[in-house]
Parts: structure tokens; sequence; C-alpha cells
């Protein structure tokens, strides 16, 4: 059996490491990188330190607005199905490369399996939530992270090929959480202590393409008294570069984007998160550390529920308040599976997809 896995951008490489080499294992895999997030700090770091295979084909889109972007990987990916002709095409997350392989696939009647299916913020303004959405329904094989998940997709009529599977990024972060330490000097690098600074990404379109709320959560840092690193995206950096936005608190600390064992390793000696990041989010809950969300929504609402997470939004009083005074419970339930999704995921796919077709 031959799979398409399309990938493009942080997070995908963070779940097709958990997957990749076990697809790779027992069926032939071509691995196709659409280009989305393309530079040293972004793409090519991931691949090293997570021993992902490199893509097979890159398509090199690189950046753009959402159109552009996702028209140029629909027919570079077009191409690449119509070539390859594989049994499936698997695809990881909300991100335009997520979309671009499904409508792909689609269209070419081949199917389609998505791995994060039926996450839902219900907030239509995230370009993220339209990707999510359009994805799932396109797709034939759902491999969802959690039960909320399910009966996401359930409301929305679909209940064939739904699999409750875990998260596949809490199997890398089991694997990276024993290499951390013989591999990450961060924070000597960078001069902190564990469990003496705070942690700070921001990412998402709209927190970095509205000003009024970027500018509300650096404005919060000015009167924090405490270390805050903060990983600049490069679409973060360049609002602020444009906006003018450079935080007069010395001990803020703004620096270049990290790879997967150094994010980890500050993840794990923070003494909070905050993040609009779903990724960030669950390692933190994962970790055990307490985390803020500078959003108004989150998809991942186990860990609101658990009581391990606070949902701030971009207002600096909400998000001083809430670094001042968050305290999380001392029970923490497991959540989204056992570390173990990824195998999961695989014997699904080799049941079902010969079916399918």
């Amino acid at each position: 059996m031959k799979i398409v896995s399309v990938v493009g951008a942080r997070p995908q490489f963070i779940k097709a490491a958990a997957i990749s080499p076990l697809l790779r294992d027992r069926f032939t895999e071509v691995l196709v990188h659409t280009g989305q997030h393309y530079d040293e700090d972004m793409s090519q770091v991931f691949f090293r330190e997570l021993g992902l295979q490199e893509p097979e084909i890159n398509l090199r889109v690189g950046s753009g607005k959402h159109g552009e972007q996702t028209a140029a990987m629909l027919v570079g990916l077009e191409r690449v199905l119509l070539s390859e002709k594989p049994d499936c095409v698997l695809v990881y997350g909300d991100t335009n490369s997520t979309l671009a392989g499904a409508l792909a696939a689609a269209k070419l009647h081949i199917p389609v399996a998505h791995v994060e299916a039926g996450l839902r913020s219900y907030n239509r303004l995230m370009a993220e939530e339209t990707n999510r959405v359009l994805t799932d329904h396109a797709a034939n094989i759902l491999l969802c992270p959690s039960a909320a998940a399910v009966e996401n997709l359930e409301r929305e009529g679909i209940r064939e090929g739904v699999h409750l599977v875990g998260d596949v990024m809490a199997d890398t972060l089991r694997i990276a959480s024993q290499r951390v330490a013989s591999q990450s000097r961060i924070l000597e690098s960078l001069g902190v202590q564990e469990g003496g600074f705070l942690l700070l990404t921001v990412h998402r379109a709209e927190n970095t393409d509205k000003l009024s709320r970027l500018m509300g959560i650096f404005s919060a840092l000015e009167s924090l008294d405490e270390t805050v690193i903060v990983p600049l995206h490069p679409r973060t950096r360049k609002t602020m570069q444009q906006a003018g936005i450079k935080p007069a608190n010395p001990r803020v600390k703004l620096i270049e984007p990290l790879g997967y064992i150094d994010m980890v390793r500050l993840e794990q000696a923070a003494r909070m998160i905050l993040t609009d990041s779903g990724g960030v989010q669950k390692e933190a809950y994962w970790l055990g550390i307490p985390c803020i969300t500078l959003r108004d929504e989150t998809e991942w609402v186990e860990t609101v529920a658990a009581g391990w997470n606070l949902i701030a939004g971009t207002e600096a009083e909400r998000i001083l308040e809430a670094v001042r005074t968050f305290q999380p419970p001392a029970a923490r339930p497991v959540l989204y599976g056992d570390g173990h999704a990824a195998q999961r995921c695989v014997e699904i796919l080799s049941s079902e997809v010969q079916s399918i077709k």
C-alpha cells in the first residue's frame, strides 16, 4: 500500500515524526512538504532533531495570502497524486497544507485520512477552523484525539470512519522528553533557571493580523516583574517591526524560533506558559505546567475543564491577572491517550484503506 503524507508546518512535522516511521515499516510512504514553513528555524531543524525522513517531494510554495498559498499547494499536490497514484492521502491538523491535501485527494477520488480530526473552536473567523471543518467533511478516515472530537463530528453528521485514537503529539513528546536533558542547553544559553521565567508564544493570524490584540499581549508584558522568554514566529516579528512594537521591559527576552528539543526544555522549566498555540497548550498540560491561552476560545476544551488551562484573551489586564493569580488544581487527569496513538493510526489505515477503495 502506498500513502502520500502531506506536511507543511511545524506542528505537522511533530505529528508526522510519530507516524511516519511506523508507516515506512509496513507500507510505502511518500512524504510531501508543501513548503508552507520553509526556513531553517521553522522547518529543517525539526526534520533533523526528530529523526524525520527528509521529504521525497518539496513543493516550496512559501508564504502568501490564504487563497494564493492554498491554490499553489493544490496545483502541486494534484500533480504529485496523479504521478504517485497512492492508495491514501494522510493529512495532519488544520493548516492550509491540510486543506489542500484533502481537497486534491478528494477531487481525484483518493481516500483521505485526517489526523487530529473533529476539533472545533466554533470561531469561523479563524482560518484554521475553516480548514478543519472542510477537511473533516472531505475525509474518509477520521483519527480523533479526544471523545469531544468524536462528539463534534457526530453533531455534524459524520459517523462513519471515525476513530478515537488519542493524540500523536503525546507520542513525540514522550520520546523527546527523554532526550532533552542530554541534548538541550537552552536554559544555560538564556541564563534562566528552572521555574524562574514565563514562556510566551504567539503566532496565530487572529492575534498577529489584528494589531490591537497583539498590542494587548505585549502591553501586559511591560508590567510583569519576572523574566519572559518569547521565541518569535516570523509572522509575529514582521508585524511587530511594521507596527513599531518593541518591549521596553528589559526582562522580556525576544529570541529566534526554536527547534523542538529546546522548545520542550523551555516548556518543562517554565513557571507558566502563555500561548495561542494548540500544540503548546497540550504540551503544557502533559508536562504539568500551568497554561494561559491568549485567545477567546480553544479546541482543547478538556485542558480548561481540568483546570490547567485558563482562557485569558488578549486584554492586558486580564492577562496580568491570570499570570498573578492562576493556580491549577493538584489533580491532572490523563488526557488525549497514552502516548501510543501513532500505532493505532497505522493499524486503522492498514485495515480501512483497502476496504474504501
